[in-house]
């Protein structure tokens, strides 16, 4: 069947803007072939930094014939109803009367021919394109329809031939042009396959995948080479990958005056500024060797983008170097008083006031985190300091880690040195977790201080706007928290942070720096109340809720059911993540066998009867049965189980045996499989009828002390 190419070459495309926009081409266009009734085998998009290409298989040549019925006015209607209904169909149409339960109606057969494919393509490409909807986009010359960048032609071509329509005022055709530096003449294509192959005789590689694969074997010979490794960075090769048409790929030479600064230091100012691939030697360090990716082949055999790119990193690590040098002629603690200057909210003041409560809160998770208090409130103290040094104003993706260094150059503990440098982590799911019990208190105190006060102030996410990035921040505590197996009551420790914000004085708000007075001495601030807190219970319970959520997420990627989790947080109280996840795997463990699946079986049956009848009888059956009135074998039996099985899973639960409490729990089974089987709820006796209710209760209050079953799907 026929093929749908179609390309649109414009000046650059940013990389991080490439795999969606080509991915928004495919959906537009084969969204509008759909609409058009027009199916198709297989859609491929691809992008390089300049152009943007799709091509659709199987495409028919013309839209199904279509046929349908139409029914029009009953037979006895007026002249002019009649009338009209014939009015709107083809001379040609037959109409015919049928008779139906209403009556006699007219129905008139209407076939409609599909139209050929190439007719309706433009108008199909034209609205795609003019939907098309970039992050960024611009006009240029005196032309009004807007595109990332400005456009230069559009290849467009079905079954081998042209297709005719114009967008932004370029019109379309059977031409392209290969790499602008390596090949100048313009190229007439037939077919995708055509289009591949003479774009890459021209310089081009369009697929993606292709430039990542060429570029990760040329970067292993020349490291063979040179006996050194490269460094694995999957988010920097897809970066590059955005940047070239023609993959190149050189190496070189990190000046040795450079390679006693932070291996961090010389990997960010490769990689965030001049998208550098890192090496290492074999035992893991840094080597000197750095592997850039040109766009293009060169006479010289590259050896000037070298010198150029060398002497560019050059210029970076001398800056580097020199910032890394005077920072340490300061300690690190002389700088904690320059905080005072940086404002962290307007509401929540200063990072020196922050740091102030991250001191008091790391000091009381410093024992359920195993850790030395006076190390956590002196690492508290200074996580921020190195946000006022050199480097991290030149590099401020090394904040925190900077200050480790720093610390441990001015003679710090090694347990206060790692947690000033990893108090910002984890910041990401990739990210790596801390470990030490210093490093971890601080960066739990550092996370549930923000949390706390930006839902003191209602400040919270929105949809899709986390502008503090709060939901990240809430996933950290959540990873350290279960990764370190913490026994850490949220709730106490979100009363603990919401304290440290109150005024001393007048407890409900809170005090912030809002700038210097004119006539103030220096370093001295105005302080200024604002309006009042939200309560410690609204700020602990909707955040706790939050967390949930959170939770979900952090779960669901590890394939435990939200439901689950779900039916044991309905219960309320459990602010322990530890103890929760527990419950949560004891309960998935139970629902997985025969006993839990009937379990659960049966206890849908008892609440809906209960719901049913409560609510036609304007009563709860909460209250216990009355032994005397149980009158069948198995009621009794069930009764009897139900009381010794009630306060044994309690205990359990206490003692924190979940799986225990989920055996006790299946020994429901046969009792009840047996009341449902042989026992008639709604006796006609009313009090029997009643009693009975109040034994379904029984059950369900039973199963729900250990989760809320009803939470559970499927």
């Amino acid at each position: 069947m026929p093929e749908l190419l179609l390309e649109l070459l414009s000046e650059e495309i940013p990389a991080r803007m490439q795999a969606r926009a080509a991915d928004d081409l495919k959906r537009l266009v084969t969204n509008g072939l759909k609409a058009a009734g027009l199916e198709f085998t297989e859609a491929r998009a691809y992008v390089t930094p300049r152009r943007l290409a799709l091509t659709i298989d199987g495409i028919p040549e013309k839209q199904p014939d279509v046929s349908e019925e139409r029914r029009g006015p009953p037979t006895d209607a007026p002249a002019k109803a009649q009338e009209g209904f014939r009015k709107g169909l083809r001379k040609d149409t037959v109409v015919e009367e049928r008779e139906t339960d209403k009556g006699t109606f007219f129905f008139a057969k209407i076939e409609k021919a599909g139209e050929k494919t190439r007719l309706l393509l433009p108008d199909i490409i034209g609205d795609a394109l003019n939907g098309f909807v970039w992050p960024k986009s611009m006009r240029w010359g005196r032309g009004k329809t807007r595109w990332v960048r400005p456009l230069h032609s559009i290849l467009a071509i079905y079954d081998q031939e042209g297709v005719n329509f114009e967008f932004a005022g370029v019109k379309a055709g059977i031409r392209t042009w290969g790499h602008p530096f390596m090949s100048d003449a313009d190229i007439d294509v037939s077919d995708f396959a055509d289009y591949e192959k003479s774009l890459k005789a021209a310089k081009v590689v369009i697929s993606r995948n292709d430039r990542m694969a060429l570029i990760a074997e040329q970067a292993a010979e020349l490291c063979k080479k040179e006996s050194v490794m490269l460094k694995e960075d999957q988010g920097l090769l897809d970066d590059v990958a955005g940047l070239v048409e023609w993959p190149v790929v050189l190496m070189g030479t990190i000046d040795k005056a450079f390679m006693g600064l932070p291996p961090e230091v010389l990997t960010t100012s490769m990689r965030a500024h001049q998208k550098y691939f890192s090496t290492t030697d074999k035992v893991g360090r840094l080597a000197p060797k750095f592997v850039v990716v040109a766009n293009r082949e060169t006479a010289d055999g590259g050896r000037q983008v070298i010198a150029g790119n060398e002497r560019v990193l050059r210029a970076r690590l001398a800056d580097a170097k020199f910032f890394w040098d005077q920072d340490r002629n300061e300690k690190l603690e002389s700088r904690v008083d320059a905080l005072k200057d940086r404002v962290f909210h307007a509401k929540l003041g200063t990072l020196f006031e922050k740091a102030e409560r991250m001191q008091a809160l790391a000091a009381e998770l410093a024992n359920a985190c195993g850790a030395d208090a006076a190390n956590c409130k002196e690492a508290a103290q200074l996580a921020k300091a190195d946000l006022s040094t050199g480097m991290v104003g030149e590099f401020p993706e090394l904040q925190g880690l900077m200050g480790g260094y720093y610390a441990r150059h001015d003679g710090k503990d090694d347990a206060v040195a790692d947690a000033i440098a990893e108090h910002y982590a984890p910041q990401g799911p990739g990210d790596a977790c801390p470990k030490a019990p210093v490093s971890v208190a601080v960066a739990l105190a550092d996370k549930i201080d923000t949390l706390v006060g930006f839902w003191a102030i209602d400040e919270k996410p929105t949809g899709s706007k986390d502008p503090y990035a709060l939901r990240r921040a809430a996933l950290g505590v959540i990873r350290l928290i279960i990764e370190n197996s913490l026994r850490l009551n949220l709730m106490g420790a979100f009363s603990q942070a919401y304290s440290l914000f109150e005024d001393p004085i007048d407890k409900g708000s809170i005090r912030y720096s809002i700038g210097k007075e004119e006539k103030a001495s220096a370093g001295s601030f105005q302080i200024k109340e604002i309006a009042a807190l939200s309560t410690i219970t609204e700020v602990a319970s909707d955040l706790m809720a939050f967390f949930a959520d959170r939770l979900k997420v952090h779960l669901r990627e590890k394939g435990v059911q939200h439901d689950h989790i779900d039916a044991i947080f309905a219960l309320g109280g459990e602010d322990d993540l530890v103890r929760l996840l527990a419950r949560v795997d004891a309960l998935t463990e139970f629902l997985g066998t025969e006993d839990g699946g009937n379990l659960l079986t049966a206890y849908r049956r008892a609440a809906n009867i209960l719901k049913i009848e409560e609510k036609k009888d304007s009563a709860s059956y909460a209250a216990a049965p009355d032994e005397a009135l149980l009158a069948e074998a198995d009621e009794k039996a069930l009764f009897n189980v139900l009381n010794k099985a009630g306060p044994n899973i309690d205990g359990l639960i206490g003692q924190e045996k979940f799986t225990d409490a989920m055996a006790a729990l299946a020994g429901l089974r046969a009792p009840v499989d047996a009341f449902f089987d042989n026992v008639t709820v709604n006796a006609d006796d009313p009090k029997l009828r009643e009693n009975r209710l109040k034994l379904l209760s029984m059950i369900r209050g039973a199963l729900e002390s250990v989760a809320d079953f009803s939470k559970i799907e499927g």
